[in-house]
């Protein structure tokens, strides 16, 4: 028994080397041909271009250390400019849009300041049109609109907020609130962002909620310093002045629900900002059905306003006298022309807005907009005036909102 088992053991170390150099050889053919039978060729690996890239970023780099940083600098710079443009399209559209608006906007409202409820509807109807012309789809009737992204039962509360809270914005105006006391109110959205955030479950850090104070401060302490300074004036007006703070401080409470809402929306569903855009516009429009008459005597009056000074016309002799006299006729009502120029201005800035939101939180966008208002109320008091108590209390506000910036 003992020989047949040394016997065994040797045949069996003798068939292990055949049997894994089989095994080996098998799989060098396998490797080497295909399911079809063909031989497949070797891989051949070009390193060169790996190399190449390892040299660029400074591998086996014999420059200069100067050379070595700005050859970095440069990539760096090349690698971001697409951030750079994007970031450099947002704040373009929110300070040129918003700040160039003030102009119109303030030129409405101290000859009709109860056009607010007209501004909003045309603004609304005009980005509407708009975003139907990038929403359109011929492969899909009868509507002819692209597949939604998120689900239009998630922007009905979005478009009740925000047709609510344009309504308030623009209708406090007839209410002894003047365009420069409207962009102060307004940058009080801040405290209201900051507290619905904690009731939605998020925080803050220190410095974040210090600078919200300190320019909730200044916000409150411009509002009483104008409170106090139509003091003088009929007693009539303090009530309505009141009322308009009420309707702002509404306005501001919902903005700062729906800021929240939209962030969680994009969160959910993706930064969809344009058919966030449209559709917060277009459902909109059956809402201001109850409005039709007072806007109807809104437009007749702007309508009827001083036309247009256009002196490049006057300045124009070459042209032959029945040019000069078509000319003369134009006809261009000054505050339809401004009511065109906010719409325009005023859709530039919803642009940037959303693409900001969609790329940032709820409390940067409040932020951002807080700066975008602080330049609005030095244009608003450098174009059109204002009164030394109010102007006074500004520049305290303009220091709480150059806090606010820090965040």
């Amino acid at each position: 028994m003992a020989r047949r088992r040394r016997a065994d053991s040797a045949s069996n170390q003798q068939q292990a080397p055949m049997t894994v150099q089989r095994r080996r050889s098998t799989l060098r053919d396998l490797q080497a041909s295909n399911p079809d039978g063909d031989v497949v060729a070797p891989k051949v690996i070009n390193a060169a271009p790996s190399l190449e890239k390892a040299e660029m970023y400074g591998i086996n780099d014999k420059r200069s250390r100067s050379s070595k940083l700005l050859a970095m600098a440069g990539r760096i710079f090349i690698e971001t400019i697409p951030q750079w443009l994007a970031v450099g399209a947002m704040l373009g559209l929110i300070f040129g849009g918003c700040c160039s608006n003030v102009f119109a906007l303030e030129a409405i409202v101290k000859v009709e300041p109860d056009s607010g409820t007209l501004m909003t509807f045309v603004q609304f109807l005009f980005v509407a049109v708009t975003g139907y012309i990038a929403q359109f789809d011929r492969s899909r009737p009868p509507f002819f609109l692209t597949p939604n992204r998120v689900p239009i039962r998630r922007w009905i509360i979005n478009i009740v907020l925000f047709f609510t809270i344009n309504i308030l914005n623009n209708h406090a105006f007839s209410y002894n609130i003047s365009v420069p006391m409207h962009i102060i109110l307004r940058s009080g959205g801040s405290i209201t962002t900051l507290a619905a955030g904690y009731i939605w479950g998020k925080r803050f850090s220190r410095i974040q909620v210090i600078a919200v104070t300190l320019l909730t401060v200044g916000v409150v302490t411009a509002a009483w310093s104008d409170a106090q300074s139509k003091n003088g004036k009929a007693d009539e007006d303090i009530p309505s002045f009141n009322t308009g703070l009420i309707i702002l401080f509404v306005a501001q409470v919902l903005s700062a629900i729906m800021g929240l809402y939209t962030e969680e929306t994009y969160k959910e569903y993706g930064p969809h900002w344009k058919e966030n855009l449209f559709y917060s516009h277009l459902l909109a429009l059956p809402l201001f059905a109850p409005f039709l008459p007072s806007m109807n005597r809104q437009l007749l009056k702007l309508a009827s306003s001083a036309p247009l000074a256009l002196p490049t016309l006057e300045s124009l002799q070459n042209l032959p006298s029945d040019v000069q006299s078509k000319l003369s006729r134009v006809y261009l009502p000054s505050q339809l022309v401004y009511l065109a120029m906010n719409v325009l201005t005023q859709y530039a800035c919803i642009r940037g807005v959303n693409l900001l939101a969609a790329a940032s939180s709820a409390l940067t966008v409040t932020i951002v907009l807080n700066v975008r208002k602080l330049i609005s109320l030095l244009l608003s008091i450098w174009l059109f005036g204002i009164d030394s108590v109010l102007g006074r209390w500004s520049a305290h506000v303009w220091y709480f909102s150059r806090v606010d910036c820090i965040v």
